[in-house]
């Protein structure tokens, strides 16, 4: 086998190894020269190329979204590093294991007019959980960095950063390892919940008539089947849940949206919860949070091993536990208050629903009825990756078949990878993944598409309304020049030689009938990726939600 004849880098290599770190983004360059020539010469890594490091981070974020394994990128020095950011704060936010190793010129050749240097160390201290600042030479000292950082991410799912200067010359191998490195265990912790809180809060929940869970972005599949149904039984209780959580129930109320905005004054005073209990990342509606801020519940529970965030102004209690071990230990003990919480929930959430159905029966083509149509239209047992902005907050108003696992970078809610991202994640699982993005997301992130790595089957639908339709829906839209160029960012740019230059088939939609048409030719292409460039009306969008909302009451 081929080696990096620097030690140091054979102490990082060999240790990624032993910690299962397997999946490695390269990005070119000199630098990390000794790195590069280790990983790609080492059958037990899975190497890819991708030349923006931008794109690159964000590629290893949607196979690290997906296998919930730790996933590295490495790249040279300068400022390829800063590159990184964004997706280590989506990394940071989301809980998701990533590990940054960035090759760097010796400490004696920073800030003295170096070429490609600038100050690494600690560069992403705000939104990392541990910096391993290497020093020069192999050590037991750098193998202890090294392995906390890896355990650190492991552990605590998040981002990482390991910063290992190099000395020229840096293309020289050898065919035998010159080290002897220390790997350190895992360090795992079993959390349960203490007897004398199981006691209390307990018995707040059964002397509360109204409890409200809202469930955030969960990974499919990871809460227990029975805990669902045992909270849907539960007539205080009422279980509303995001798209990006994967959790169902003909019970549980998944178009929140929906459901709260027609509210009046009186029905947001009865249904103002005495319990709120969250769990799952974060949270997209926004109508939501407006509810909870102002009707504040008089306790809030957050369950989460890690971390918990004070999202309504009235955390009461975290738990530090998963959710299945809440639970378990929990509803044993939470008896069935008499109430009409869940079904005065239900009544509206019926009401709602009926009004949904007539007005999506009758309203013109516009951004709306294309979200219908896409979500209602979807295979089953695919991975569906969501844009942020308006189409995470558009799929919110849909129901979605619950063998679709849905996934949207929220830890940050940026536009800036999600392209990248869904690449990644297409290829980090076995499952078909569709793409759903607006225009300017989708430009943004278009270096996603140079990439060799992208499977067959990928599909993306992109809704193009001419710019950032979010900004006409949101308060404060005025039609004039600065709104449309400052805000709204107005263009006449479609996906259509992007297609052609990256070797996607490209399908086109303006109306009902070319989108039917259009579904139809992206799921029956399965030995190219697709994209489907819809156009919608940019001037009637907006009106058209905001009607919707009205007719709901």
């Amino acid at each position: 086998m081929i080696y990096p004849k620097i030690p140091l880098a054979q102490s990082i290599i060999e240790i990624c190894h032993a910690k299962g770190v397997h999946d490695i983004i390269i990005s070119p360059g000199s630098r990390n020269a000794p790195l590069t020539i280790g990983f790609t010469n080492n059958p037990n890594f899975r190497c890819y190329s991708i030349a923006d490091e931008r794109c690159a981070a964000f590629f290893a974020l949607g196979i690290a979204q997906q296998t919930q394994k730790p996933v590295a990128v490495v790249c040279t020095s300068g400022s390829a590093l800063l590159n990184y950011y964004p997706a280590l704060a989506e990394a940071f936010y989301s809980q998701i294991p990533f590990v940054v190793i960035s090759a760097d010129r010796p400490f004696d050749k920073i800030d003295i007019g170096d070429g490609q240097t600038i100050r690494q160390e600690n560069v992403f201290q705000n939104h990392s959980l541990y910096n391993a600042n290497l020093l020069d030479e192999a050590s037991e000292e750098n193998d202890v960095f090294i392995n906390e950082a890896i355990n650190v991410a492991i552990a605590y799912k998040g981002p990482v950063h390991i910063n290992v200067p190099f000395e020229e010359p840096l293309y020289e191998t050898t065919n035998k390892l010159s080290v002897d490195f220390n790997v350190t265990s895992l360090f795992k912790v079993h959390r349960t919940v203490r007897v004398e809180d199981i006691i209390a809060f307990s018995t707040l929940w059964n002397h509360s008539q109204k409890v409200l869970v809202l469930v955030g972005e969960c990974f499919p599949n990871s809460i227990e089947q029975k805990w669902i149904d045992q909270l849907a039984a539960l007539p205080s209780v009422v279980v509303m849940t995001e798209t990006t959580s994967n959790l169902h129930h003909p019970s549980f109320i998944n178009n929140i949206d929906n459901l709260i905005t027609p509210f009046s004054v009186k029905e947001f005073t009865e249904l103002q919860p005495r319990i709120l209990i969250t769990f799952g990342g974060m949270i997209v509606s926004k109508r939501v949070k407006a509810f909870l801020r102002k009707y504040k519940p008089r306790h809030h529970w957050h369950i989460d091993e890690l971390r918990a965030y004070d999202t309504f102004g009235i955390l009461t209690k975290h738990f530090h536990v998963h959710p299945n071990q809440f639970f378990k230990q929990f509803l044993p003990f939470v008896k069935n208050v008499e109430s009409d919480y869940k079904a005065k929930f239900e009544a509206i959430h019926q009401l709602r629903k009926a009004k949904h159905k007539d007005y999506l029966s009758k309203v013109a083509f516009s951004d709306l009825k294309v979200f219908e149509a896409i979500l209602s239209g979807l295979p089953k047992d695919i991975q569906l990756q969501i844009s942020n902005s308006a189409a995470v907050r558009y799929a919110q108003l849909f129901d979605i078949d619950p063998s679709i696992e849905v996934f949207c970078n929220r830890g940050t809610s940026g536009i800036d990878g999600s392209t990248s991202t869904a690449i990644g994640a297409a290829v980090g699982s076995p499952k078909p993944t569709v793409l759903i993005t607006g225009d300017v997301s989708f430009l943004y992130d278009s270096n996603a598409l140079w990439n060799n790595y992208i499977p067959k089957n990928f599909k993306i639908i992109l809704v193009n309304n001419g710019g950032g339709g979010i900004f006409r829906i949101l308060p404060g839209h005025q039609e004039n020049e600065t709104f449309n160029t400052y805000f709204e960012t107005s263009h006449c740019l479609t996906a259509e030689h992007l297609a052609k230059m990256y070797r996607f088939e490209y399908v086109t939609a303006s109306d009902e009938k070319s989108l039917t048409k259009g579904l139809k030719q992206l799921f029956a292409q399965n030995d190219q990726p697709v994209i489907l460039e819809v156009f919608t009306p940019t001037r009637e969008n907006d009106k058209l939600l905001k009607q919707y909302f009205k007719e709901l009451v």
